[in-house]
């Protein structure tokens, strides 16, 4: 590829002499029509504007630089703000390599909003519920308008990148049931016409704004950032008849696991989810499939979920492995109890390539039949026994109790024990 990318950022300052230069020397400068009239205020628009080509449609955008970038010496793309803060930047750099692709960042949208607001920014949750002008074609997005309430009790400012669909109106009817709210939106910021509107979800819920736009909603109920977010107790976890993991045994269990900060992990006959619940309060980017059978334990999964406001966590009624099949693969896979599956379930997530699973076992067969059926799919093996005593008051004496032992079997395929232990230097 000869020519370079130039992926500029405008709408709220003015090009530096460097940048100018970028789009002085460009053979062909793109832009949406919104960036279009965007770049007809800059001062810069007059001598280049023989260069300007309009293409509205992403892929279609795309498709041109693939075709044109390597006879010609230099593409300006037109972006908004930031680029790579939810914008087409991280796009083009995966299509055509980082070394053929600089980006020259505005001020984002987000950034400007919280100084027309005058709040501190560094401590906000900022998402995008931009989900593109196609509504055939629309991204699936990480988090949508229903997640809102609930983020908000992780976080005390959410700040979003609306759309016309997910409009500041349609936000803030999502809130209605949510006290002590404050939202604000920042219209059309950095043309000559912005606005900044305040309001409770009510009246911002009967309201209708200019595009684009950017919301801020700042709670003045306290977040739940600050609480602690490993060492829930079994009587902070609905669960029945004592049908839990035990504390001690469940922070075993997650070490074993080693869990990547993102990715999927499959909880099988999870009970009542309280080693799901914990991994998602440790790990929120992590998708969790929470795998059960039993419709009591179901319910106190989905009550547990609720109540520690588990967003990442997907519950899948039924039995493994027959309910594993549509399921994106793994990464990791707990096994709490198989409903005397266990070979089907072993044999299945070795199928699919699996390469770390992590099994409890309270018994001596099922700790043999474990080993046997992860050796037998090529797994290499660790076995841990843990054995747990608690104080228990007796005749105002302190004394310990023992709990069963559970045993914990670790699988994992090939090399991957000496390519997860970092080299020393």
């Amino acid at each position: 590829m000869n020519g370079k990318l130039y992926v500029i950022g405008i709408g709220y300052r003015p090009f530096d002499k460097k940048t100018k230069e970028i789009i002085f020397n460009a053979s062909i400068i793109l832009a949406s029509n919104r960036l279009f009239e965007v770049f007809k205020r800059y001062e810069e628009y007059e001598a280049v504007k023989d260069k300007v080509k309009v293409i509205n449609n992403v892929d279609e955008t795309i498709e041109f630089i693939r075709t044109e970038l390597p006879s010609i010496r230099a593409i300006v793309l037109l972006a908004s703000g930031d680029p790579m803060f939810f914008g087409i930047g991280r796009r083009v750099v995966r299509k055509f390599g980082r070394d053929n692709v600089s980006i020259i960042p505005d001020l984002s949208s987000i950034q400007i909003a919280f100084a027309r607001i005058k709040e501190a920014w560094d401590d906000a949750f900022l998402m995008s519920l931009h989900g593109g002008p196609d509504p055939e074609k629309r991204r699936r997005l990480p988090y949508e308008i229903k997640d809102i309430p609930s983020l908000l009790k992780r976080h005390n400012k959410v700040a979003i990148l609306t759309d016309k669909e997910n409009n500041p109106s349609a936000i803030a009817k999502e809130l209605l049931k949510s006290s002590a709210l404050k939202i604000f939106v920042c219209e059309r910021l950095g043309y000559d016409d912005e606005k900044v509107i305040e309001g409770t979800a009510e009246e911002i819920a009967n309201k209708t704004f200019r595009e684009p736009n950017v919301v801020i909603i700042k709670s003045g109920v306290r977040s739940q950032e600050s609480e602690v977010r490993f060492g829930l107790t079994e009587d902070e976890i609905a669960h029945s008849r004592g049908l839990i993991t035990k504390d001690e045994v469940r922070a075993v269990t997650i070490h074993k696991l080693r869990l990547p900060q993102k990715g999927i992990l499959w909880d099988i006959g999870a009970g009542s989810g309280s080693v799901s619940i914990e991994v998602s309060r440790l790990y929120p980017e992590l998708k969790i499939f929470t795998i059960e059978r039993d419709k009591e334990q179901i319910n106190h999964i989905r009550e547990n979920k609720e109540r520690f406001n588990s967003l990442n966590i997907e519950v899948i009624s039924g039995e493994a492995p027959d309910v594993l099949i549509n399921l994106p693969s793994p990464d990791r896979v707990f096994i709490g109890g198989s409903g005397g599956r266990l070979k089907e379930i072993v044999d299945f997530i070795s199928d699919i390539n699996c390469e770390h699973a992590v099994i409890n076992a309270t018994t001596i067969e099922t700790l043999n039949d474990a080993i046997q059926y992860l050796k037998g799919n090529g797994f290499e093996i660790k076995v841990s026994e843990i054995f747990i005593s608690r104080s228990k008051g007796i005749a105002g004496k302190n004394h310990m109790s023992a709990l069963n032992p559970v045993f914990i079997i670790t699988g994992e395929k090939g090399d991957t024990w000496e390519k997860n232990i970092p080299t020393a230097r």
